[in-house]
């Protein structure tokens, strides 16, 4: 029975770690981090400001850059504010409302991820094109989409579809339901309820799935290769404009409008981080 009782000294006996099991993997990771992003936009910062200031200038701000590069961010601005709107309804009505095939819908949602861009070129081309029935049936009403900017406008919607459904459904999966009822009880309108009680509670989520879109619509190449028609200062967006630079051998100004995309997108992840961390804060908070 003493025997029993005695503790084991193996089992006691501390376990000794070697440099390569306490720093193997953070070496590992790093390394591979280091390799996949850090090096490349190094490269690309490097190229594009290998020439000066004045070249990098020079290359962004020339009329062909600026106008695509304007027309990348008033489409994106478009696309991020409907989004806004749709996405918050699509996702509130997927969480609130029971109907048949809302299984079917909530799984459609993410299909835009599975599609290649290309493909969503084509579909768009294929529906609203000058020679179909619906893009000629627009064109008749002095409305064009296929190489025009709101081809380029839907494009993007669909690319960047999922984002803020996928972003403000769990937020409204888990909040309390109490406060609306309560509103409700007090003779609140639908509206308003939805305006005074539960837009602050989602809102953080609903301005980082805006966020995500705007930051994927930045840098959208595939679909609007295919729909915009590229036509420089009317259709050409900036990431159509490096692909056109790249291919005239300009890799210097082709680097230097890549280095504004980067640094937009990385300003947009700084700024859903931090949205983040502070939706974290209030929730621990409360």
């Amino acid at each position: 029975m003493s025997a029993l009782a005695k503790p084991s000294t193996r089992a006691l006996a501390p376990t000794v770690v070697g440099p390569w099991g306490r720093y193997g993997l953070r070496l590992v990771a790093a390394s591979y981090l280091l390799a996949m992003i850090v090096v490349p936009l190094a490269a690309i910062l490097a190229n594009g400001l290998g020439g000066g200031l004045v070249s990098f200038w020079n290359a962004i701000s020339s009329p062909v850059a600026f106008a695509a590069l304007r027309l990348t961010l008033v489409t994106a601005v478009c696309m991020t504010a409907i989004n806004a709107v749709m996405g918050t309804v699509t996702a509130y009505v997927l969480v609130r409302y029971r109907f048949p095939g809302r299984a079917l819908l909530n799984n459609i949602v993410d299909l835009p991820f599975a599609i290649p861009t290309l493909v969503t070129g084509v579909m768009i081309v294929a529906l609203y094109g000058p020679q179909r029935t619906l893009g000629a049936l627009l064109h008749g009403y002095g409305i064009d989409v296929v190489f025009a900017t709101p081809g380029i406008v839907l494009a993007l919607l669909f690319v960047t579809y999922p984002f803020v459904i996928r972003t403000v459904q769990p937020v409204l999966m888990g909040a309390e339901r109490k406060q609306e009822e309560a509103a409700f009880t007090l003779g609140a309108s639908k509206w308003r309820t939805f305006r005074t009680v539960l837009l602050p509670t989602i809102g953080p989520a609903v301005l980082t799935g805006c966020i995500l879109s705007f930051a994927r619509a930045l840098g959208e190449f595939g679909s609007i290769v295919v729909v915009a028609g590229n036509i420089p200062n009317r259709t050409l967006t900036a990431p159509v404009h490096i692909y056109s630079l790249i291919e005239s051998q300009d890799q210097q100004g082709a680097s230097a409008m890549s280095t504004v995309l980067l640094f937009l997108s990385f300003a947009l992840m700084l700024a859903v981080d931090w949205i983040q961390r502070r939706m974290t804060e209030r929730h621990a908070h409360v």
